[in-house]
């Protein structure tokens, strides 16, 4: 009898060391997490070389962890699923060469993942989800539309030209001073003024299924200088009042749930057979745009799916369970296994 696939999943693509196993009949059995915000916090972002030493520092620990939450021993491992694309190479390769090293010394099968498809496909971790659908997935190195029409069946619609929905939350709260990571931060202040749109940014291209929020982020900062709260000459926020502040974050706010509802809404005329829609990624933390696309979706009788906060960010359990169905359908990867390609 042949035995079933116990998938140890890895996920270092960029400022998170992740690791889970993933047992083909009883479904998920650990997720370990180290994450690293604490860390960039005082860089208000992700320095690459920080990132990979501390990856180096916690890849042993928490690949141990992930095997005693599931008290499955590394023998018992016969698949490792591992992320190699798209990521901070530096991190990618710590995540990379430690899965190839275990491989080739055990004789285990390896699979290389998509970090992009681990989040396409993170809310089937705790829902039982229709096909075809449409996917957004929202981070802040990534945002795309995929419609999905299987496990690891799935088309690009859309996804960003220049800066992710993430990422604008970050840059923006930067130039208000604001703590990082600045999705969190952003929402809380949006909810003080009741998530208001009080300057009405541009909603980007409403011709294109693409996304676009560098224009996004300029129209804010060129706002800022126009009101005279924002000196560019010296990148100083001149206007420090707490209430202006949070104007501003409402407003941003507001329209980035905009975008996504506008691009869903192109989606779904071109594709009328869609039976659900899921939203994941970390941006799909946010409860604001989570409560918009509920609204949105309610009234197009689809039901929305949104994974569980844990499985939002970067996380290996996405990583074991598409490395899980990849082994299903045989698709193993060599040891000639390479970052980026």
């Amino acid at each position: 009898m042949k035995q079933p696939y116990i998938t140890l999943g890895i996920e270092t693509s960029c400022d998170e060391t992740g690791a889970a196993v993933y047992h083909q009949e009883k479904g998920l059995l650990s997720n370990a997490l180290f994450s690293q915000i604490d860390l960039h916090k005082k860089f208000g972002g992700v320095v690459p070389e920080v990132a990979s030493r501390s990856q180096l520092e916690k890849i042993t620990p928490i690949v141990r962890s992930a095997l005693e939450l599931a008290n499955v021993s590394l023998d018992e491992i016969n698949v490792i699923a591992v992320t190699n694309k798209p990521g901070l190479p530096g991190s990618l390769l710590v995540g990379l060469c430690f899965a190839k090293a275990i491989a080739f010394a055990r004789g285990t099968k390896l699979i290389g993942i998509n970090h992009l498809e681990g989040h396409a496909f993170s809310a089937f971790l705790d829902h039982d989800i229709p096909f075809p659908h449409l996917c957004i997935t929202a981070s802040g190195g990534h945002t795309s539309l995929y419609l999905v029409r299987g496990l690891g069946a799935y088309t690009v619609l859309g996804q960003t030209i220049d800066d992710a929905a993430g990422e604008a939350f970050d840059k923006v709260a930067k130039l208000l001073e604001l703590p990082y990571p600045g999705g969190p931060e952003i929402e809380k202040r949006a909810g003080m003024v009741d998530f208001e749109d009080f300057f009405s940014y541009p909603r980007a291209n409403p011709h294109s299924i693409d996304f676009s929020f560098s224009g996004l982020k300029t129209a804010v900062l060129y706002d800022l200088v126009k009101q005279g709260a924002y000196d560019m000459k010296s990148k100083t926020l001149l206007n420090k009042d707490d209430a202006f502040k949070n104007r501003v974050a409402s407003s941003l706010l507001v329209c980035i749930a905009d975008i996504f509802i506008q691009k869903l809404r192109m989606a779904l005329k071109a594709h009328p057979e869609m039976k659900a829609v899921t939203f994941v990624g970390g941006v799909a933390c946010n409860k604001y745009i989570r409560e918009r696309l509920k609204t949105f979706c309610k009234e197009r009788g689809l039901p929305l799916f949104i994974p569980a906060p844990q499985f939002c960010t970067d996380n290996g359990a996405m990583v074991a369970f598409v490395g899980n169905y990849k082994a299903i359908q045989g698709k193993f990867s060599t040891l000639e296994l390479d970052i980026l390609k």
